[in-house]
This record gives structure tokens, C-alpha cells and sequence, in this order.
């Protein structure tokens, strides 16, 4: 199997950037509980009051089970809320070099 990466690009209201990183972890650790094949995130922030959010899946299987259980805990939750608009969203496979 592939590692699936997942990387959706948004928009967070400059006065929301505090509440989005302060409900970052609560949103991981419920990944980690609830989401099989979830391998870890990491958020960039980039201009514009846009972030990309880069999620390793251990398999496109599990990046759309993940993505039909939305917003199903309160750390996750939390987090989309602090979210006003999506760019773009999109699914790739990591490419390992050797």
C-alpha cells in the first residue's frame, strides 16, 4: 500500500488564527483516536490568511473513511469551525525516493 497524503488548502479569518491553533492539538488527538490508518499533520500557513494542511493516511481507504466521519468529535469540530472558507482540496500518493 501507498502512504495517501491529504492537502487541503484554507482560509482562517485573521481574529480565528488563535482559536484554530489553540484547537490543533484537540483536533490531532482525536485523529489519533478515532481515525484508522491516520499517520500524523502538519499545518503551514501561507499568505494571505491561507493554511495547507498536510495529512498522511496510510492508505486512500482510510483518507475517505476519515473524510465520511467529518466533523464526529468535539476537537474536530472545533477546529473546522474555525475555518471560513476552502480553497482546495486534494489527495496525492507520497512519493519515496530511495
Amino acid at each position: 500500500m501507498s502512504t495517501s497524503v491529504e492537502l487541503t488548502r484554507f482560509r482562517v479569518l485573521p481574529e480565528r488564527i488563535d482559536a484554530m491553533l489553540a484547537s490543533r492539538p484537540a483536533m490531532i488527538a482525536d485523529f489519533e483516536a478515532d481515525r484508522t490508518g491516520f499517520l500524523g499533520a502538519r499545518l503551514v500557513q501561507l499568505p494571505d490568511d491561507e493554511w495547507l494542511d498536510i495529512v498522511e493516511w496510510a492508505s486512500s481507504e482510510d483518507f475517505a473513511a476519515s473524510r465520511q466521519k467529518g466533523a464526529n468529535l468535539p476537537g474536530i469540530a472545533a477546529f473546522f469551525a474555525t475555518i471560513s472558507s476552502l480553497v482546495t482540496a486534494e489527495e496525492g500518493t507520497l512519493a519515496e525516493l530511495g
